[in-house]
């Protein structure tokens, strides 16, 4: 229960809004451009140098717009205001944190989507969706490298009565090569969020094919499917049954993977990571099946106590990160804990960061070349 406590508190740091790179008014510089998540042709919304985000909705008729990117509006988001064209237009009160970001607007009292901007699957909905350059941004950028393929899959599931749904991304000599078998990392989404987000939101093809092309990492699978078995509301996570997802992934898809992917099937070879609440499941499942998985990623999703641990010599690494606006005091003791025991455990924080996908990205940039490593 008290994994759950902690997934939820985090949860709430997630959907209470977000923190202002800096609090106080500066001027602001006339150098924004469409972000990059924009829809096709669409100039708003825009992005500024220092981080500031500029909307424009088009809403004749209404008589109020909020959008619920940043805070310091009366109803807790920015406040729009209508010019003489009918156009709501309006600036964040300060700068953002750098990085992808979930948004909506209200009008008049109904949430809705913007227009300009592209949609992702978070808080059991889809949102739209911003980017705030981030200074390191390069590491997530798509650039001319060799790139991998990223597929949709259906697999059977007998105990869900159903086929389901994963992506599963492939390195760029995948195909070249048949004679190679990889290693496979499950990656699980957080609360709210589905199979799409590790590659939609948090960009984990292209950090793969940037750090292959850099020959830092060796190459691996990504499996990426969705967590949830039963549905969940907001604020009941701690009714949600661990024990028919972990039939799902470890009876279910990792076989389907396994006979229809070049893998190398033994425990060694295969990994399981999270955030939020994908980090919990990682927690449980990896706890719970020893002889499945021998490396641990919490990303953002709790920690590991030595005494959980049956067989230390099952594990090679146990990687826990976070933010640093969350509890890295918790992180840093908890891997220390863990060193002190013999295990092969490696923090990370990540500079200025709350519980948003930037730091997940750059957790998965840290985790992705200590993966199908000795020790």
């Amino acid at each position: 229960m008290k994994q759950y406590a902690i997934v939820m508190s985090w949860m709430f740091v997630l959907s209470s809004g977000l923190s202002f790179a800096q609090t106080s008014q500066t001027s602001i510089i006339e150098d924004f451009k469409p972000s990059e998540v924009n829809q096709p042709g669409q100039e708003f919304p825009k992005v500024n140098s220092q981080g500031y985000a500029r909307f424009q909705i088009t809403a004749p008729e209404a008589k109020s717009v909020v959008v619920s990117l940043g805070l310091g509006g009366a109803k807790g988001g920015t406040v729009l205001v209508k010019d003489q064209d009918g156009f709501w237009k309006g600036t964040t009160a300060g700068p953002m944190d750098e990085g992808f970001h979930y948004y909506h607007v209200t009008v008049d009292g109904g949430l809705f989507n913007d227009p300009g901007a592209l949609n992702f699957y978070g808080s059991t909905r889809w949102e739209s969706g911003i980017e705030i350059p981030a200074h390191d941004k390069d590491f997530y950028a798509l650039k001319n490298v060799p790139h991998g393929n990223v597929q949709q899959i259906l697999f059977p599931s007998k105990s869900t009565n159903t086929s389901r749904r994963a992506f599963v991304y492939t390195p760029p000599a995948y195909h070249k090569d048949k004679n190679i078998q990889y290693p496979v990392l499950y990656l699980q989404h957080g609360w709210g969020e589905d199979e799409t987000a590790w590659s939609n939101q948090g960009r984990v093809n292209l950090i793969m094919d940037n750090l292959i092309a850099e020959g830092k990492i060796k190459p691996f699978i990504i499996v990426m499917t969705y967590g949830m078995t039963n549905e969940v509301k907001y604020g009941g996570l701690a009714s949600f049954k661990i024990e028919p997802f972990q039939t799902v992934l470890t009876e279910e898809l990792i076989p389907y993977i396994d006979a229809n992917f070049r893998t190398l099937s033994n425990q060694a070879n295969r990994a399981m990571a999270g955030l939020s609440m994908g980090g919990m499941e990682t927690h449980t499942i990896t706890l719970n099946r020893p002889e499945v998985f021998s490396y641990y990623a919490l990303l953002s999703g709790g920690t590991y106590k030595p005494e959980e641990i049956i067989d230390k010599s099952k594990v090679k690494l146990v990687f826990i990160s976070c933010g640093s606006r969350e509890r890295p005091e918790g992180v840093q003791t908890a891997v220390k804990n863990l060193k002190d025991a013999g295990f092969n455990a490696v923090s990370y924080v990540s500079e200025n960061t709350a519980h948003e996908f930037l730091t997940w990205r750059r957790s998965f940039k840290e985790l992705a070349p200590l993966l199908f490593k000795d020790k």
